[in-house]
Order: structure tokens, then C-alpha cells, then sequence
């Protein structure tokens, strides 16, 4: 948002929720509603962010209309960028075949079975697929987000 971008957190039915450690979402009253997964269109978003932690991106990825969002995306060649155990939704739709990726340890095997050549990397860029390691390096990874998304825009609008 500090970048100017509109941004939507998207929930099983736009459900509110709280994270693992007590976060809720929406976060307070001047918050933007929830959108729900069925909802997301790819001609409403530049990039789509599958952030970390265990537990949420294992049941994300098993809901069939994130995983046809998440192929739809990358089939538009919009960014689709996985932070730490993100990458698990990416396996799981099936983007990570014959790309470049960087992976937490913990997903290491999973990433290379789904068919992607894992380098050692902070963040890897690989056109419009973007993987980080590690939540620590959330910095990096975001300004890799916004910059290849400006890349792309810029191609877009010589084309």
C-alpha cells in the first residue's frame, strides 16, 4: 500500500479470520473488506502474493478455484510470487514445471519433484514467477514483486 497499490487479501468465502498468532483480518474497522476466493479475477490483479507460514498455505492450496487463479495468472504471465511456504500453493497449481526457483528447506523436495531447477537465493526471479526463501528476506522479496511488475507493465505498453 506505501506504493500506491490497491491491494485485496483474499479468504476462503471472504470469511474474517485470525492468523496463527492472533492477527485478524480484516485488521481493523478502516481495513477494506475481505474478497473471496471465487471472486478473484486475473483481469483485476498485476500480481498475486502467496505469503508463508506452515499451516495456512497447506490448506490454501488445496482449494480448486485458488489453485485455477493462481494457473490463470500465470498463464496471463502476471506475477505470481511465493514468500517461504507460498511456493507449496504454486506446487500445487502446478507453475513451478521448468522455472527457477529458491526454496525454504522445508519445501526443498516438494519444488523440485513439482519440476523446477531449485537454486540456492534469497529471491529468485524467473519472468514472472518470484520465490523467496525465507521470511526473513521479505524486503528483497517485495521490491523483486514490485519491480518485475513494473517491468512487465512497461513491455505491456510498448507492445
Amino acid at each position: 500500500m506505501e506504493e500506491g497499490w490497491h491491494v485485496d487479501i483474499a479468504t476462503k468465502d471472504a470469511a474474517p479470520t485470525v492468523g496463527k498468532y492472533g492477527v485478524p483480518l480484516p485488521m481493523d474497522k478502516t481495513a477494506r473488506p475481505l474478497i473471496g476466493y471465487t471472486d478473484l479475477d486475473v483481469e483485476d490483479y498485476d500480481a498475486v502474493i502467496l505469503t508463508g507460514g506452515h499451516e495456512a498455505p497447506d490448506r490454501v492450496r488445496q482449494d480448486r478455484s485458488v489453485l485455477d487463479f493462481i494457473r490463470a495468472m500465470d498463464s496471463a504471465g502476471k506475477v505470481v510470487a511465493g514468500l517461504c511456504h507460498g511456493p507449496w500453493i504454486m506446487v500445487s497449481a502446478g507453475v513451478l514445471k521448468g522455472r527457477k526457483a529458491c526454496a525454504y528447506i522445508g519445501l526443498r523436495d516438494d519444488i523440485v519433484n513439482a519440476g523446477a531447477d531449485v537454486v540456492d537465493g534469497d529471491v529468485v526471479v524467473d519472468h514472472h514467477i518470484i520465490t523467496s526463501s525465507y521470511y526473513a528476506y521479505a524486503g528483497k522479496f517485495m521490491r523483486a514483486v514490485f519491480d518485475t511488475v513494473a517491468q512487465l507493465n512497461s513491455r505491456m505498453e510498448v507492445a
